[in-house]
């Protein structure tokens, strides 16, 4: 999903490029057919081969997927989500990205969130 998000789309020769260890061709045919049939991904024939791309927008998926694990794993606590990104080592944030997430947060609450 992650090279479908960043790329736009893709065959699966082009997957299989940007994989760091592939598995075979037919595994990622698989994943792709698995994937497909869950509705994430869509594809249009290309000539003899098929092009894979996301079903809905990279934003979209980001956020169905981030409100899902911080329901999943922090029990729907955006705080202690937040302080497990924190918490993270490469988490280190400098003056202006502080004040962008000051600025969110205020605004959010500005809006009811």
């Amino acid at each position: 999903m992650e090279i479908l998000h960043r790329r736009g789309e893709s065959t699966v020769a082009e997957i299989l490029q940007a994989l760091p260890d592939p598995p075979t061709y037919s595994a990622v045919r698989s994943i792709l057919r698995i994937l497909s049939e869950k509705k994430l991904i869509e594809h249009k024939e290309d000539g003899p081969r098929y092009v894979y791309f996301p079903a809905r927008p990279t934003d979209k998926a980001r956020d169905d997927v981030l409100a899902h694990v911080v329901h999943t794993y922090f029990a729907g606590s955006t705080e202690q989500a937040v302080t497990a990104l924190l918490r993270l080592s490469d988490a280190d944030m400098d003056d202006a990205e502080i004040a962008r997430l000051r600025d969110k947060i205020r605004r959010a609450r500005l809006s009811g969130r």
